[in-house]
């Protein structure tokens, strides 16, 4: 899979998806980047079973609750 398409693609849908959440620019940024990064280490875990679209939001929400979870008990 051409990740570079991926990130082209999606990477306004996904940003606007953390946007929503966070309404902070840089933060979402930040997410969104990591978000791809987790992406491309697990896209062979990619099955298909939904659309890329779904998969790539629910990396981002769990990198969303992750970084929720690090600013809590800081």
């Amino acid at each position: 899979m051409d990740m570079d398409a991926v990130y082209q693609e999606y990477a306004n849908l996904v940003y606007r998806f953390l946007y929503v959440h966070t309404h902070d620019a840089q933060w979402s940024q930040d997410l969104m980047q990591e978000t791809f990064l987790r992406a491309v280490n697990s896209i062979s875990r990619y099955d298909g079973s939904c659309k890329l679209s779904v998969w790539l939001c629910q990396i981002a929400r769990h990198v969303l609750y992750q970084e929720l979870r690090k600013r809590k008990r800081a």
